[in-house]
Order: structure tokens, then C-alpha cells, then sequence
């Protein structure tokens, strides 16, 4: 099976990335598996508390939700960034259906 890298970036001393290419570099994704997993767990856990949070209104309730979001690998194993910046780490998207009498 060939193995599956991943481009990662580097962190300066104060831990904020430095996009540039002479800081970027591959680390094989299957070393880096837990960390993957660990993000999509605490982001899942995040998107059911508020799905949990939004009641019934006027007759509509939040059906399904997607969401989308990325990653960013840093190249120090532990360390994992949203891959978007400060404006958004997360795509949500929610459908609503009229609740059934």
C-alpha cells in the first residue's frame, strides 16, 4: 500500500504558523492519525452540543446539519490548526422541516 503523506507547516517560537515554502514539509499521515481523529471527534462533539441547543420554532425544527470544516497539520506531532483563518474554521449547512401533526 503506498503511503499517504500530508503537508504540514512549521510554528515560530511564539506557535503561530508561517505559511512560506521554505517552511513547508510532509509528515506521513498515518503517524499523524490520532491527532486526525482527535479533531474531527472534539469538532463533531462541538456541532451536536449546538444542533442540541437550537429548540423547535413556529413549527420548524432543524432537520439535518452538514458540516465542513479543515485542517491544518503543524509540523511538530500534537499540533493541529484550522486550516481557515480568523473569518471561518466551519461550513455549516441546516435544512428545517415543518413538524408533523
Amino acid at each position: 500500500m503506498a503511503e499517504v503523506r500530508v503537508e504540514t507547516i512549521a510554528l515560530d517560537a511564539s506557535g503561530s504558523r508561517q505559511i512560506s515554502t521554505r517552511t513547508r514539509s510532509t509528515s506521513a499521515l498515518a503517524g499523524r492519525a490520532a491527532e486526525v481523529e482527535e479533531a474531527i471527534v472534539q469538532a463533531s462533539a462541538i456541532a451536536q452540543q449546538a444542533l442540541d441547543q437550537v429548540p423547535e420554532r413556529h413549527g420548524w425544527r432543524v432537520a439535518t446539519m452538514d458540516i465542513s470544516f479543515g485542517l491544518t497539520l503543524a509540523a511538530e506531532a500534537g499540533v493541529i490548526l484550522s486550516k481557515a483563518s480568523a473569518e471561518a474554521s466551519f461550513e455549516v449547512t441546516l435544512t428545517v422541516e415543518r413538524v408533523s401533526e
